[in-house]
């Protein structure tokens, strides 16, 4: 053994068991460095396993609906089908734009601010959320938050909003399983669409970059904003309730602007950073007036067409609910239970980026709006019965499509629209429509057709009987129907309508005007030709109820929407015109003409129109009024030939009378509507006379009869020349009896029967127009009333060319159980004075 060789033994020795010792070392720190990175990682696993657990996991497909789902602002236009109304009623504004559609700049500065590593990274930048980490560690003033554009998108269509860690990791996991199933530009695409950018210039929660480029800048094609304004609107996402040019209600917001246009210098300076743009692209923006560029204050469309959005929004989704359940009716749809439907369709319909198409002309409906909001057109506001209101629909008859509203006076004092929601009792303008048009379709009377104005005596379930009555306690005779209408008296026409047409008859005839407030009830109603019904008539079904009359006896539904197309223009709903033939083209033209002369005759009710109308003589008219008991309602219905006119005045509450100058108030108003329409809408009165159908023929009866005339009328001048339906006119002489002026021939009835044999008989076609008219009587210029019924009131001085009413208020009707008095009329057909033209 060598001495020599052991220390040298003895130091390997060392190093050896200093190595296996540092080996056991490695091994047991790197042992516990794996456990403790697994533990570590059990413990996030744990802890982002606990903030997540609730959160389903979301299939492919339920990802790429959501993301592209889009909650649209619903537009409605006026009949140009281009010309917009506004709005659909909602706080946000949404309108999408494909990526094609926006320019490299808008991108630019997008992604050079909020996410400039949008296209390397796969949902989640894991520097930008490190930074954000060690930001929120040190609690360092400038906090990025390191959201990628995916993970905002993420935020906003799946998640809250809230600052909380469990939100951050739902918001980290769910960006990288949309960037598993959705490109890029889908992604960014969606962004572009989805995020908020403040208020706009008419108040609106601005959605998406094409909303913003509109609503701020009143730009539609992104194409032409500028870099500047590009970058204004790339910076206002981040916090875009504080970075607002424009506040709620769209007026300019000073602050806001200024901390807007410090945050797009940040914006303009990662574009420089990231050579997006040039030095010179870059201080030529800082250049830039913006402030100049900015939109216009607008008001909200609730603002400027309040009445016709509501109604448009509740008509569109009335429609839409009928469509989606066909099993439900009009009428059925309407009832409480199905309240919850139709809100909800409400709702769908602000929503999904509807555009709905009305009948409206805009010219039109604004000067009825005009008309309407004009206070010197009124009594003045009284605290008792409040504001006198108006209503008015026009309509073309023709189609049906309702032109114009006037659905209140102030949308901010009443929301009700009083043209579409009210009914009301129609007076005496449902005379025509219950009474004379069934009974000139039935050949019950024609225009110079004899009804007796005599008393007569109905049954009541209360007080044993009922005696209507004439508003001037009068009872006059034998007098034809055209002057039984003329004057609007009560008793010719109740006589058609219990006696003639029968009251079940009557109630279809009208329900086949399109008048659906008819009720069980009613059929019980023996004054109900007088206006007296359960519920009433609004104006727009009563006025398109008097369409049939210029439109020959079709009636075509009055409707406000022509069509509804979906967010990709997809038609929903079209109306389909189903034209009704109600009656005949002959009995359209002789309640034509009968009505003509309501405005022609020197006593008929409607006579003011020939002043107030400033195109009459050039454009035919024709029309009725009617009131309801001590001026509670008053109402025009007139029409030419291409369009019908309904008029409604009165109060909310049907106990406030209107004062006297309001007696003539529908009247005054459909004049001036007319008036305004002629002129600014030529075009719509193409027609200016009524036209005539072949089967009517102009024939002279006897006044005293009703039929071919005899010896006595004819030596008389008892006669009369009015139009007939041929299939109608009379063929046989009746039996006359020559008649003292101081005693009325009043029969029982009118329609009695002649049997004695005529003394000489001529085909009636044969008969020809070489005698005068009959003239009404000269009785003082009053209508008829009842007691309890409707009435009519014409003006009290014919002398009067103005469409106020100068009439002193009518005194109470007389009790039922007194008897009218019942003079005889002065003037008995003894002499033949001309008789204005028909």
């Amino acid at each position: 053994m060598n001495p020599k060789r052991r220390p040298s033994s003895q130091k390997h020795s060392r190093w050896r068991i200093f190595g296996r010792v540092l080996l056991i070392n490695i091994k047991w720190f790197s042992l516990a460095g794996v456990l403790g990175v697994l533990f570590a990682g059990g413990l996030i696993s744990g802890y982002v396993a606990a903030l997540v657990h609730d959160e389903p996991v979301r299939s492919r497909q339920l990802i790429y609906e959501k993301v592209n789902e889009n909650a649209l602002t619903s537009f409605v236009f006026f009949n140009d089908q281009v010309t917009p109304v506004g709005r659909m009623r909602m706080e946000e504004d949404r309108q999408l734009v494909d990526l094609k559609d926006v320019p490299q700049s808008i991108v630019d500065a997008l992604i050079s601010t909020e996410d400039s590593q949008f296209y390397e990274h796969q949902g989640v930048d894991l520097k930008g959320t490190a930074r954000a980490v060690k930001q929120k560690l040190l609690n360092e003033n400038r906090q990025t938050g390191g959201s990628t554009l995916t993970q905002q998108v993420a935020r906003r269509v799946f998640l809250s909003l809230d600052k909380t860690d469990s939100r951050k990791v739902k918001e980290m996991l769910l960006a990288l399983r949309m960037e598993r199933f959705m490109s890029k530009d889908k992604i960014l695409t969606a962004y572009l669409n989805k995020m908020p950018f403040g208020n706009g210039s008419a108040g609106y929660n601005l959605y998406g970059i094409k909303s913003a480029s509109l609503g701020i800048f009143n730009v539609s094609d992104l194409h032409k904003l500028h870099i500047a304004q590009a970058a204004y609107l790339a910076g206002l996402p981040q916090l875009p309730s504080v970075y607002s040019a424009f506040d709620g209600k769209g007026k300019f917001d000073e602050e806001g602007f200024n901390k807007a246009i410090e945050r797009q210098r940040v914006v303009l300076g990662r574009m420089l950073a990231t050579g997006k743009i040039t030095l010179t692209e870059y201080n030529e923006a800082l250049q830039f007036d913006i402030k100049a560029t900015l939109a216009p204050h607008r008001e909200k469309s609730y603002n400027t067409f309040p009445y016709l959005m509501l109604e448009t929004e509740r008509e569109a989704a009335r429609l839409l609910a009928l469509q989606e359940n066909p099993d439900l009716t009009t009428t059925e749809i309407s009832k409480p239970e199905h309240a919850e439907l139709l809100q909800n369709t409400r709702e769908e319909l602000q929503r999904s980026g509807y555009r709905i198409y009305t009948t409206i002309n805009k010219k039109v409906y604004n000067d009825m709006r005009q008309i309407a909001s004009n206070p010197q057109n009124f009594s003045p506001y009284s605290k008792q019965k409040g504001l006198e209101q108006i209503a008015a629909i026009m309509i073309d008859h023709k189609t049906g499509a309702i032109l114009g509203m006037i659905e209140g006076r102030d949308f901010n004092t009443e929301q009700m629209n009083y043209a579409t929601q009210m009914t009301r009792q129609p007076g005496s303008a449902m005379k025509p429509i219950a009474a004379y048009l069934p009974a000139l379709e039935k050949g019950y009377t024609q225009p110079a057709g004899l009804i007796d104005d005599s008393q007569i005596v109905l049954k009541d379930g209360r007080k044993g009987y009922h005696i209507p009555k004439n508003y001037n306690r009068r009872y006059e005779g034998l007098m034809t129907a055209r002057e039984a209408l003329n004057r609007s008296i009560n008793i010719p026409a109740l006589r058609l309508f219990l006696y003639e047409v029968k009251i079940p008859n009557a109630w279809n005839f009208v329900r086949s005007l399109g008048i659906t407030t008819i009720q069980p009830q009613d059929e019980h109603a023996q004054t109900g030709v007088l206006g007296g019904l359960s519920k009433g008539v609004s104006v727009k079904e009563l006025t398109a109820a008097y369409g049939t009359i210029p439109n020959m006896g079709v009636y075509n539904e009055p409707h406000l929407i022509s069509k509804i197309t979906d967010a990709d223009g997809k038609i929903v709903y079209e109306f389909k015109p189903q034209a009704k033939r109600v009656y005949s083209q002959q009995t359209a033209f002789l309640m034509t003409d009968m009505l003509k002369t309501v405005i022609s005759d020197p006593r008929g009710t409607g006579k003011r129109m020939q002043n107030a109308f400033k195109s009459y003589g050039t454009i035919d008219i024709a029309g009725k009024t009617g009131t309801t008991q001590n001026f509670g309602d008053v109402w025009f219905m007139g029409y030419t030939p291409d369009v019908t006119l309904g008029v409604w005045a009165g109060y909310r509450q049907q106990v406030n009378t209107l004062s006297q100058e309001g007696h003539s108030r529908a009247q005054s108003v459909w004049a001036l509507i007319m008036n305004e329409a002629v002129k600014d809408q030529p075009q719509l009165f193409k027609n200016k006379h009524f036209t005539q159908p072949e089967g009517v023929v102009k024939v002279t009866v006897s006044s005293l009869t009703g039929k071919l005339p005899g010896s006595y009328s004819r030596q008389s001048g008892q006669l009369v020349t009015d139009w007939f339906n041929q299939k109608y006119v009379p063929t046989e002489v009746g039996r006359e009896q020559r008649i003292h002026s101081s005693t009325p021939a009043v029969p029982s009835k009118p329609d009695t029967k002649d049997k004695a044999a005529p003394e000489k008989q001529e085909p009636a076609t044969d008969q020809k127009e070489i005698l005068p008219e009959e003239t009404v009587p000269s009785d003082p210029d009053t209508e008829i009333d009842t007691n309890g019924e409707s009435n009519d009131l014409p003006p009290a001085d014919s002398s009067q060319p103005s469409v106020e009413n100068k009439q002193e208020p009518p005194s109470e009707p007389e009790t039922q159980n007194e008897a009218p008095e019942n003079k005889p009329s002065e003037a008995v057909h003894t002499e033949t004075p001309d008789q204005p033209k028909n």
